[in-house]
């Protein structure tokens, strides 16, 4: 396997975060990362069935995520988002319900947390956010969605037909692309022609934005412009954060099967939490004391979500029928019949 290095970095620039700015979210990365191993140690426990990491990912989803607006604007995920979720503040037991398999797609309330049900269909979460921001729009109102997904899905149709759609109607929507530089195991070279991802927007009418995914300032500054866009009535805008999946695909992948371990290892060089602290010491936004908190602070964090979600209770089996139809249907009467029987 040949060592593929990390890209230089091209790119959408940012200076520093404001002080108590860059000291909040610093803090979710750091709870993001540590509540991510913590689920991984669950799955190996048996306690989740299957669990997809982001470790490497968390700039590009806390600086996001951000930059949204609670109170107006909708995130659209797919399986991996968990940074995300944790940022706008969604209910994190009830998000890693989901992994755990009690319900599925979380067992929190989307609409006050403006964060969509987890999404496991490839590029599904896409023409999902066109169409709220459409609705949005029709409505009257100002909110923007934030549709994530990655380089593996930015293959798929539903993509370009939703982007497409999106520039036709300059849909209020910002498409962030997280290209973590393998789908499942196929690398970027293999699955995206012309190697860029955001180089695609000027055939939908909009602007394409390639941005350093590990940069916690530049993501979160290059979202805040496009969401400022959408709401001023400019359309959608796409941007592509280069970043990089550190650990495996999901916890049933095998990254030695098909990754150079170099590559890895050059990669953990520009951790995401490692820049984000040399740029706050570099500022001045924190100190030794500030870290060494913030390290206790998160994770105890991390070990109250988990033991939550560990001892949630499992839902009562007759969801399987209660919410399936609005009024009974008499096949799915029968069903639950037979059921009752078999569970006695």
């Amino acid at each position: 396997m040949p060592t593929r290095e990390p890209p230089a970095p091209r790119l959408h620039r940012a200076g520093p975060l404001p002080a108590d700015l860059a000291r909040r979210l610093y803090r979710l990365m750091l709870t993001a990362r540590m509540l991510d191993t913590e689920a991984i140690a669950l799955q190996r426990q048996g306690v989740f069935p299957a669990y997809v990491s982001l470790r490497g990912q968390e700039a590009a989803q806390v600086g996001s995520a951000a930059a949204m607006d609670p109170e107006r604007d909708f995130a659209f995920p797919t399986y991996r988002e968990m940074a995300v979720a944790l940022t706008l503040g969604v209910d994190m037991v009830g998000y890693l319900a989901s992994h755990r398999a009690l319900w599925h797609g979380g067992l929190y309330n989307p609409l006050t947390s403006r964060f969509a049900p987890i999404n496991a269909v490839v590029g599904g979460p896409v023409p999902h956010a066109v169409g709220w921001a459409l609705g949005e729009r029709l409505a009257g109102r100002t909110g923007v969605a934030v549709s994530y997904f990655g380089d593996g899905a930015s293959s798929e149709g539903d993509v370009h037909e939703a982007m497409n759609l999106a520039g036709v109607l300059n849909a209020p929507v910002v498409f962030v692309c997280q290209n973590n530089r393998w789908a499942l195991s196929v690398p970027n070279e293999r699955q995206i022609a012309g190697g860029s991802v955001a180089a695609r927007a000027a055939g939908y009418g909009m602007p394409g934005v390639t941005v350093d995914g590990d940069d916690l300032a530049a993501v979160h500054e290059a979202t805040r412009t496009a969401l400022e866009r959408a709401r001023a009535g400019g359309g959608p805008t796409l941007i592509e954060a280069l970043t990089y999946r550190a650990n495996p695909h999901s916890t049933s992948d095998d990254t030695s099967r098909y990754r150079d371990p170099a590559e890895e290892r050059a990669w953990a060089d520009r951790d995401p939490l490692l820049r984000a602290r040399a740029a706050m010491e570099a500022s001045g936004a924190a100190d030794a004391a500030f870290f060494a908190a913030a390290e206790a602070e998160c994770r105890a964090a991390a070990e109250r979500i988990r033991d939550g979600v560990s001892a949630a209770p499992e839902p009562p089996g007759t969801d399987l029928f209660d919410h399936v139809f609005r009024e009974p249907a008499p096949h799915l009467a029968a069903q639950r019949r037979v059921w009752e029987e078999e569970v006695r």
